[in-house]
């Protein structure tokens, strides 16, 4: 069984790796960890060690097919736990994330398993992010950030990604929540800030903000 720490470099990397074609550099593990790059070297040869990864020095990083597992699983509780916090005891969506940051390496698969029969075999968490079955499959479906929707386009609000509780506050602030309908109007020229109706009313949102907001619109 993993530890905490080895548990959470999988997951870093796993995400990582979606961000990429590539190999996952050490370098941006350890600015995603906040640590020193010499930490997660020594962090690679023991995940390398226990068949988690592929590692090379100097090349970079990829999970092996037990380390993708491995990971997955890891967000599939985190996102499970998510959920369980906002529907049941009334967490906000931006209150749940460090909490889950905890529960996410209790290893009791029957306790994951009833949680997930408990919340109806769920699909996605509070900001909408997939969560995988127990087999480590999920749902992607095609998604376009808000601040690429074009004059007219209309979409609903069905993720983000940002994570950070002033983000989610703020979107809270604006009704910027999923679910919510939103058409743009314009894109400034100037700044790349976006005019939306949302809900039949005008807001202007910042290009930060419209980049992190992930749109449904089929």
């Amino acid at each position: 069984m993993e530890s905490y720490t080895e548990e959470n470099y999988l997951k870093v990397i796993y995400h990582l790796s979606n961000l990429t074609t590539g190999t996952v550099q050490t370098n941006a593990i350890a600015d995603k960890i906040q640590t020193r790059p010499a930490s997660v070297t020594d962090m690679m040869k023991k995940l390398a060690e226990k068949q988690l990864i592929n590692y090379v020095k100097y090349q970079g990083v990829t999970l092996t097919e037990k380390g993708k597992a491995t990971a997955v699983n890891i967000v599939r509780k985190h996102r499970l736990w998510e959920l369980f916090l906002v529907k049941t005891l009334n967490f906000k969506w931006d209150e749940v994330h460090e909490i889950a940051e905890e529960l996410e390496h209790v290893n009791s698969p029957l306790l994951i398993e009833r949680l997930d029969e408990y919340l109806g075999y769920p699909k996605n968490d509070p900001h909408g992010d997939p969560i995988p079955d127990k087999n480590g499959n999920f749902d992607s479906p095609a998604l376009v950030k808000l601040s690429k929707l074009k004059p007219a386009e209309k979409g609903i609000v069905v993720g983000v990604s940002e994570h950070s509780s002033s983000f989610l506050k703020y979107l809270e602030k604006i009704k910027l929540t999923l679910g919510t309908a939103v058409e743009m109007i314009e894109v400034i020229e100037f700044d790349g800030s976006v005019d939306l109706l949302v809900e039949d009313t005008r807001k202007n949102v910042s290009r930060e903000v419209a980049s992190h907001i992930l749109m449904r619109t089929n």
